[in-house]
Parts: C-alpha cells; structure tokens; sequence
C-alpha cells in the first residue's frame, strides 16, 4: 500500500559539492531524510525509471537504504540496482550507473567525514553518466525542499538486502548485486594485472589502509586475491559503522599508522590509504609521502605504461587549488589542461566532451574516463602498474619527475570549525581588498595579480562564480583561500599554497620549510588570525 505524508519544508536542505550533509541524528529526524528524497524524485523525476543505489556503510545506511526503496517505488519506479546490504563505494556506484545505462543513483554517504550515530552522514544524487548532480539540479532540488508539501512512501517490510539476486517491491523490482565484483572487472580492463602480479610473487611488499570503511572488501578481492599481495596487506578491511572510530580521511595526519610504518624499519615498497566512500587516495612511497597534486601529474606524465591507456590522454584537468605540476605534464604532452572549480562535477562535462581523459583534486582524489567519480582504488592500482612497468621505487619516480618538470612545492592548511560568522567576515574583508594587492610586497614576495576564481565551462557556457580567492606571487608561487563545502559543523578554512622551484636543483627541500614565507604573507594578507583567532591550522596535508 502506497501512503501519501503530509509534511512542511525543513530549513537547511541545500546541497554542497557533494550532496546533502548533516549529523546523522539530523538525518534521523521526523521527515528530514524523506523529504529531501521526494525532492530528488520530483526533480529528476521517477515513473518508470531505473535507478542504483548504496553507500559506504557508515551508521544509518542501512536504515535509509529500506526508506529510499520504499518512496523509490511509491514515486513509481520500475527498478533499483542496490550493492549487497546497500554497500557500494561511490566510484563502483558510478560505474553501475555506466554499466547498467540508470537514470542516475542515489549515493548514501559523507564520503571522509567520521561515521557514527553523533557524527556525519549524506546523501547525494548523481546523473545518468554516473556523475554528480550539476548545479543546475542541485539547485532545483534545494527550491523543491523549500516548498515540498508532501513525500510518497509504499507501507512494506524490509528487504533482504543481504540476499544477492531479484527482489519484488510493491511492482518495483530491486536488484541486489555483488559490489565489488563489476567494478573489479573493469580494472581489470585498465591495469596490468599480470605485470603487478609477478612483481608481487617477486617480493613486492604493500600496505594498504582501508581504514574501516568501504573499499576495505573491493582492495582484499583485487590486491590479495586477484594480484597476489599477501593476506594482510589490507588492514582495516572490514566497513564498520563508525569507521572503527577512525577519521576516514587519507591523509597524512588521519592515516598516522600508515605513515608510521611507511617511515619506520623495514618499511614496505609502497603505501596506500583510502577514505570513507572509496573515492579518495593517498600514496606513500618508503620514506617518502607523495602529495596528491604531484601523484596526479606522476600518474598523467606515466599513465601510456597502463594498457586502459597506451593510447594517450586527451587532456587533464585540475581543480583550482591543485598545484600546476600537472599543467607542465599536459604541456610537454601537448594536450589540454583545464582549471576547474573545486568539485569533480566539474569534470563531468569534459570527461564527457572527451577534452580530458585524467581529472584530480589536491583533496587526495584522483580519477579517469572510466567512472564520473574521482576514485581512489582506480589511482593506487594505476600506481602500482607504474611500478610495475618502470622497476623503480616511488622516491625515485618522483626524483625523476621533478628533475625533468620541476617541483611544485604543496601544501594545504585546514583550519577547521571556524564560527560561520567569522569566516565569512574573514572572506569578505579579503574580497575587498584583492584590488589593491597587486605589486604590494611581503616576506620577499610579489603579489602579480589576485583574483576570485570565476570559471566558464568551456563545454556548456556554464559560469560559476566565487570559486576561491587567489593571490599569485611573481615567479610562479601563490596562496589560495577557500571556504570549504564537505564540513557540517561550522566552516573550514583552506589554505593551498604552492611554490614553484625548476629542475633540476633545489629540490629535496621540506615542503613546510619551502613554502615558509608564502605561509607568512598569506596569513598577513588575509588577517587569519584577526579574524578567527587561528594562529595555527589544525590538519597539515
């Protein structure tokens, strides 16, 4: 039986760069999570359609996964693909979504944000080419939750979600498949797995950190049981609700452990982490971290030794705060490169258009034509065919990278759950100046132009404005501020801040060391501390 609830608008439903996050208990709440779905349906419509859906497994997926099969049929579609107990990594969703030509997906997660019943959880649509919902439908969807009046929901026990195989509910018919098993197929496709085999059966040694999240049983089936890496290399294999109380975020300060044994005796070759939903990476050499604006312009300038692209690339495209390290690969390729918005919807139109063929984000996401997602698995497999192809170490690829490119110095400084006021006042008192900033010297350094990054999507026309602040300093270095999308609580300041040195001297130096005076005059310029009371970031990536 189909029941029709009478419901009123909730305030706050309005989407980020990657859908709707909030506290899960605020997700919980009477209405909350149904009402923003039935927006959903009722802009991309749901009559007769076929839709995928899953998540990472964080607390509440498993809930909201029943609820949205139910309002799922009640709106009155013909069918939904869901992964084994409404698991699916975001890039294994995408690819279904591909595979499968749906009508789009509903993805059930908050991607590196910790799990749990206080903490965070999300929901997002994606398109059918497997990508995230443009701004123009995420904004349809926001006007839709402010005037919603009503959600449509089939009265109905719960499905077996476990149970693989054909499902009937209220008419609709709900596919439950194996998420791992399309998705390792299409690696299979990409990479040589022969060649990573045989380095693995040659001693080859690796630690992957899955920590306690999703692509924990898709990096045991393709890394131990396809290619051979020993059992255990993948820790934190199994997705627990709560992460296992980790923060899901690969990133040097979260993913301590691995960077621990990555620097310490008797390291392994070659490291890895992955995040929440399966979409981000980071990559550790022994002894050495790589970070992930260089491991984006490695991966392009190496990307021909993988057979899924010994053809060459079209083009590569970068989010704005990304280093340019990959913009001097795509020169001395002579191809495309594109700067986009943060958000890899950006991407989506030039993936598309076939202008790119490798996208990446400095935010630890890296990924390719193969999916409309950014995918982390996808970058650490294409790492390890490098390895396997050049028989060298990952401290020595990328000795050899900048001595042939130059270096572009990195780092990103977080400084998070700043009072909302505050960091809005900080930015705007920023926007005010960036007029006068041009010639103004500090700490040595230049200022030759300062902009708010505006971006005209070459595909569509499309604009978007307010994309982040930039202040570019002679010679190629610069400091760009931004006020994060993927948070729940408060707001986070980024700060990206980049140095270029050529090659192939003056290269080894500590990248904190290295960008030192551009840390001092981009804390100078913007009143950081003034403004927030921050004198230092709390995450350092």
């Amino acid at each position: 039986m189909t029941t029709t609830v009478k419901t009123t608008p909730i305030a706050g439903q309005k989407p980020g760069t990657s859908g709707l996050r909030k506290k899960t208990p605020v997700f919980m709440a009477r209405h909350y999570l149904e009402n923003f779905v039935q927006s959903v349906f009722d802009v991309v419509g749901c009559a007769g359609k076929t839709f995928v859906l899953g998540g990472d497994g964080r607390y509440f997926n498993d809930r909201a996964a029943q609820v949205i099969l139910r309002m799922a049929a009640a709106n009155g579609a013909a069918r939904v693909i869901v992964g084994q107990g409404a698991f699916l990594s975001t890039p294994a969703a995408s690819h279904l979504i591909r595979l499968n030509k749906t009508d789009g997906g509903i993805i059930m997660s908050a991607s590196h944000n910790p799990g749990g019943p206080t903490e965070d959880f999300g929901v997002k649509f994606n398109m059918p080419n497997g990508g995230p919902a443009p701004e123009a439908v995420t904004e349809a969807i926001y006007r839709r939750t402010t005037e919603i009046t009503e959600y449509h929901m089939v009265e109905a026990q719960d499905l077996d979600l476990a149970r693989i195989g054909r499902h009937d509910l209220a008419g609709m018919v709900v596919d439950v498949v194996d998420p791992v098993a399309d998705y390792a197929a299409l690696m299979e496709t990409l990479f040589d797995f022969p060649a990573i085999r045989s380095m693995f059966a040659g001693g080859f040694r690796m630690r992957m950190d899955s920590m306690c999240a999703i692509t924990g049983p898709y990096a045991v089936e393709i890394l131990e049981n396809r290619l051979g890496a020993a059992q255990g290399t993948v820790v934190n294999a199994a997705p627990l609700p709560d992460f296992g109380g980790m923060h899901p975020d690969p990133n040097p300060t979260w993913a301590k452990a691995l960077m621990d044994e990555m620097f310490g005796q008797d390291a392994p070759d070659f490291g890895a982490a992955s995040d929440g939903d399966g979409d981000r990476n980071m990559v550790v050499g022994r002894g050495i971290y790589v970070s992930p604006s260089d491991s984006l312009a490695v991966l392009a300038a190496n990307a021909h030794l993988a057979p899924g692209y010994k053809a060459g690339l079209k083009g590569i495209a970068r989010s704005m705060p990304t280093s340019a390290a990959a913009d001097r690969v795509a020169a001395a390729l002579g191809i495309g490169a594109y700067e986009t918005p943060t958000g890899w919807k950006f991407f989506g139109n030039l993936l598309d258009a076939g202008r790119a063929t490798l996208c990446g984000e400095e935010s630890f996401g890296t990924g390719s034509d193969h999916v409309r997602e950014k995918d982390g698995l996808w970058a650490i497999l294409l790492w390890l065919n490098i390895l396997a192809v050049r028989k060298q170490s990952v401290a020595q690829i990328l000795q050899e990278h900048w001595a042939k490119f130059g270096r572009n110095y990195y780092s990103r400084h977080d400084f998070e759950a700043i009072p909302t006021d505050k960091a809005d006042a900080m930015m705007a008192a920023l926007r005010e100046k960036l007029a006068s900033l041009p010639g103004t010297a500090l700490e040595g350094l230049v200022v030759e132009a300062a902009d708010d990054f505006a971006y005209t999507d070459p595909v569509d026309g499309s604009v978007s404005l307010k994309q982040g602040v930039r202040v570019l300093f002679a010679g190629g270095s610069r400091a760009v501020f931004r006020l994060s999308g993927t948070g729940t609580e408060g707001a986070t300041l980024r700060l990206y801040l980049e140095r270029y040195v050529p090659g192939p001297d003056g290269l080894a130096e500590d990248p904190q060391a290295a960008l030192a005076p551009i840390i001092r005059a981009a804390h100078a310029i913007a009143g950081i501390e003034t403004h927030t009371g921050r004198t230092a970031p709390d995450v350092v990536t």
